[in-house]
């Protein structure tokens, strides 16, 4: 049966065990070759397709990721549903290392990566309505699948997408949260606005990795994300069985 649905995994997330694997493809596109190769396989008894971001080995940092080559390769094979799995830093104070977030609102602070697929040999200029970034529809499976399971999931938020690689200053963080941004991460955008282009329906469930700058006591150190999300990706699997059989499929 072909696949309608993907999982592109992030940081924390570079394969799915729980994915019953039955044939890798390697891709190429107009815009270049993917993060990974398109692994599919059975997951609670659907067919999906699973994408590493940043590479199969971790190796693509934020802003070299080819959004634009792993968004279409997705959407030549047929893929209509994405749930992407998201690293983020906590700004607002209910977002403590290890919590769930489904965010509905995002801000772009990124800047110089390629974000469109509507910007050469254009016969009329495109704009796409970006109101709600996210799907509500896929929004509401994942809440509907977090709360089956009482994950104690963040239901509504607004997520800051940066440039990175490096992590934030402390006073960026506190211009983030006169914003409004309540979670930072740098892999949101252009990745939603390009899924968007391509009328695929888009939903992030991203994992609290710790506390944004400032928002805690010393520095941040990636062996302490690393040991976070270790401890989540038990629960986002868990999260993921319990969702896939839930999308419809059209």
């Amino acid at each position: 049966m072909t696949p309608t649905i993907a999982i592109i995994g992030g940081t924390g997330l570079t394969s799915l065990n729980t994915l019953e694997i039955t044939h890798r493809e390697n891709q190429s596109t107009p815009y270049g070759e993917p993060s990974s190769p398109l692994i599919q396989g059975k997951l609670s008894g659907r067919t999906v397709v699973f994408l590493a971001r940043h590479g199969l080995h971790h190796t693509l940092p934020p802003h070299k990721i080819n959004y634009r080559a792993n968004l279409w390769a997705l959407q030549r094979i047929g893929i209509k549903h994405i749930i992407a799995i998201a690293a983020v830093g906590g700004i607002r104070n209910d977002m403590a290392p290890g919590v769930l977030a489904f965010p509905d609102q995002l801000i772009d602070y990124t800047w110089g990566r390629q974000g469109t697929f509507f910007d050469e040999n254009l016969t009329q200029v495109t704009h796409i309505d970006f109101t709600e970034p996210y799907c509500p529809q896929l929004r509401g499976r994942l809440i509907q699948a977090a709360q089956l399971l009482n994950l104690g999931a963040r239901e509504s938020c607004t997520y800051a997408a940066m440039q990175g690689p490096r992590l934030e200053t402390a006073a960026e963080i506190r211009k983030l949260e006169r914003d409004g941004c309540d979670i930072v991460g740098m892999t949101g955008m252009p990745e939603a606005a390009l899924a968007r282009e391509l009328d695929l329906r888009y939903a992030t469930c991203a994992i609290v990795a710790n506390w944004a700058a400032g928002k805690a006591a010393g520095e941040i150190s990636m062996a302490e994300i690393e040991r976070n999300l270790q401890e989540s990706m038990a629960r986002v699997k868990l999260l993921l069985t319990e969702l896939v059989p839930i999308i419809d499929p059209s």
